[in-house]
């Protein structure tokens, strides 16, 4: 799927809301690394849903998280300019609607 990206490429929109997109400085071997980390975290949650362990759901939840941090769409922003975060803001909230009204 292929999700529009804010001019400034901080953000992606998926149903009218803002996501932030991995930190684009991160090396491909980083970014990989932090992508397997996430996938198998994910795939972590899915087993612990389906036999209802709440401790391994924990862990697995908690491992999402820091993968996510590493790649920079949680935690501290990936950007140095000062500029507000808006990850997960309705994108209607935020200064990128105006350009979000053009795509339609």
């Amino acid at each position: 799927m292929n999700y529009p990206i804010t001019p400034d490429g901080r953000y992606m929109v998926v149903k009218g809301r803002l996501w932030r997109v991995s930190n684009p400085n991160l090396s491909d071997s980083a970014r990989e690394a932090y992508v397997k980390q996430l996938m198998d975290a994910r795939r972590d949650v899915k087993a612990a849903k389906a036999t209802e362990d709440d401790v391994r759901m924990s862990a697995a939840r908690q491992a999402v998280n820091e993968a996510k941090v590493a790649l920079g769409e949680r935690g501290p922003v990936w950007w140095q300019d000062g500029a507000k975060d808006y990850n997960r803001y309705l994108v209607k909230n935020t200064p990128y609607h105006e350009w979000f009204q053009q795509l339609e």
